[in-house]
């Protein structure tokens, strides 16, 4: 059994505890034998995989998920499944952030993600045009623009996790969660969130496999 997590950027698989991603233009090409489970935040590729086949299975209909939030992504719903109470974060090209108690959805926000700040100072103008540095000092005022930038993204994200997290154990997943989590003490990076979600709703539901 393969799941797959399709997203805006990437199409990531995961198959007995092994993970591996190949980019979203690729996947209109992909084919296998074997039965894909799959949830997509991707219209165009959920429409292309209707002309492949039976091999490919929508998990989307079988979650169940208590919250009043209107238009959560499937892979937000995913990981929180995953997670009975905490906050997750989900930190990839927009950094997701859920609050889960007791098995409910409290609610949640999303904040631009690292790349999207790079874009946006470039945006701005072609001298600040330069790569977010995740090593850079927060506990003193930086001295040159590229390291302005870098402070200016990377600790107003902190300090608006540290708000809301309060006590809560904070679960991080996505491409930028391991470096985000260093700087919380209750926390954990598992990359393999999402899947845990899907394998409990395909447990929970009984679907064929």
């Amino acid at each position: 059994m393969i799941l797959c997590d399709i997203g805006n950027t990437n199409v990531n698989f995961y198959h007995d505890g092994k993970m591996w991603s190949i980019p979203a233009g690729e996947f209109k090409g992909y084919k296998t034998s074997e039965k894909i489970y799959f949830i997509s935040v991707n219209s165009e590729i959920s429409e292309s995989i209707k002309h492949k086949g039976n091999n490919f299975i929508d998990l989307e209909p079988y979650f169940e998920f208590d919250t009043i939030y209107e238009g959560i992504g499937i892979d937000r719903i995913a990981s929180c499944l995953a997670v009975d109470d905490g906050m997750i974060v989900d930190a990839g090209s927009a950094i997701t952030v859920d609050i889960m108690s007791s098995g409910m959805h409290l609610g949640g926000y999303i904040l631009p993600g690292i790349s999207a700040y790079e874009q946006c100072y470039k945006d701005i103008s072609e001298k600040l045009n330069c790569r977010i540095n995740p090593s850079i000092p927060l506990d003193a005022l930086p001295q040159k623009t590229s390291d302005a930038i870098s402070y200016g993204t990377i600790k107003p994200i902190i300090l608006i996790l540290q708000d809301t997290c309060k006590d809560k154990t904070i679960f991080f997943t996505g491409g930028d969660g391991k470096f985000f989590s260093k700087y919380f003490q209750k926390s954990i990076y598992d990359k393999s969130l999402i899947f845990k979600g899907m394998l409990k709703v395909i447990k929970s539901s009984n679907i064929s496999l």
